[in-house]
């Protein structure tokens, strides 16, 4: 099991951009085809925006219509958190970095094979690393 990255509020707010810690620290959501990486399509890996964990291959990625970064697996079972969410008036998973506990997003049963899932990720809650090319 990783280890817990556990920082103050004060810290959260010096290393990440005001967008960046309404979402992942404040369980905020971008608006729809507004956040970043939705149109990325180079290979690589997209990682946690507050602590860098990764969390997502591009090749899970794909295009799910609803406007924000969708993907069909994490990068290991263990990178993300469940967690209910009865906000809104109604029942979603949310999904959370596992490394520091960040918010990213929900997943629902409604993705491609081979999963049947769609993690739809807020892009400020990512960052993108393409992979080096041979």
């Amino acid at each position: 099991m990783k280890p817990k990255i556990i920082r103050s509020e004060a810290e959260w707010r010096a290393m990440l951009s005001p967008e960046q810690f309404r979402i992942l620290r404040e369980q905020g959501t971008e608006r729809a085809f507004t956040g970043p990486h939705l149109d990325e399509k180079r290979l690589g890996t997209f990682s946690c925006a507050a602590c860098h964990a990764p969390l997502f291959r591009s090749d899970t990625k794909f295009e799910s219509g609803c406007g924000w970064p969708s993907f069909f697996a994490t990068v290991t079972p263990d990178a993300v958190i469940e967690l209910d969410d009865r906000s809104h008036g109604m029942r979603r998973v949310e999904i959370r970095c596992a490394t520091c506990d960040g918010h990213l997003g929900h997943v629902f049963p409604d993705g491609p094979p081979p999963t049947g899932l769609r993690y739809c990720m807020n892009g400020h809650a990512l960052t993108f690393t393409a992979d080096a090319e041979a």
